[in-house]
């Protein structure tokens, strides 16, 4: 049985938690929540056709508000066929080329960031439910060993600030403890909508590490670890960050 880090007990706390005020009563209002915008022209891709077969996720999948309930808290979640655990962004790609006969969406273009969010909206208020078995599991180990990595130039691992340092400040800002309960999110410091691995990269870079290519199975297992450790708190899609 994986056991969580101390770190992830009963005092997790959400991104959330390290906001100003200002940003926390953007999150709270829908008016105020630029993120919406994309939530917006994700509904209207869920709702329009694509592809050669000329069909629209909602054919499929019917009412969004219903079918896709819960569905984001579950992801990356295992996929038989590809055997190993895939992204919703992936799912969503895999979606596209096999049922809409579809190109697949460029990683953090508008459109994937757009219906990954609406999706991950449907969830919003829920718990995060990852499911950790025997298919799973090596693929958890492996990001639970990135996390814990010392890696790049500065020599530093994802556990050493966000579990040894968390609530201490870097540069000016609070240190999390990276429970990402609000992705695809819009980031301040971006002026924009944000995947998770967007955020990730951002770490390794500032950690003058080498950066995965988007959708590279280190960053979805890691992604898998990280919404692991962050089961049972609440979904916040589509948060606000600094």
């Amino acid at each position: 049985m994986l056991a969580l880090p101390a770190s992830a007990d009963e005092a997790r706390r959400s991104g959330y938690d390290f906001m100003s005020r200002a940003t926390r009563a953007m999150q709270d209002e829908d008016a105020a929540n630029t993120g919406m915008l994309w939530v917006k022209d994700g509904e209207a891709l869920w709702n329009g056709k694509a592809g050669g077969a000329n069909r629209a996720c909602a054919d499929c999948h019917g009412d969004a508000v219903a079918s896709m309930k819960g569905v984001a808290t579950r992801y990356p979640a295992f996929d038989a066929r590809m055997r190993r655990p895939v992204s919703l962004e992936q799912r969503i790609n895999l979606c596209r080329t096999e049922k809409q006969k579809a190109t697949p969406l460029a990683h953090e273009g508008p459109d994937l960031l757009a219906l990954s969010a609406y999706i991950g909206m449907q969830s919003r208020g829920m718990p995060i439910a990852i499911v950790m078995d025997e298919n799973t599991k090596p693929f958890l180990e492996a990001g639970r060993e990135t996390f814990n990595r010392r890696q790049g130039q500065l020599n530093l691992s994802c556990a050493q600030c966000h579990e040894d340092n968390w609530g201490r400040k870097l540069a000016g800002n609070p240190i999390t403890q990276a429970h990402p309960t609000g992705y695809p999110l819009y980031r301040l410091e971006w002026q924009g909508v944000g995947s998770l691995q967007r955020r990730l990269r951002n770490c390794l870079v500032g950690t003058r590490t080498q950066a995965y290519a988007y959708g590279a199975p280190e960053f979805v297992d890691l992604e898998l670890f990280l919404m692991w450790r962050a089961n049972g708190m609440t979904l916040e899609t589509p948060a606000v960050r600094p």
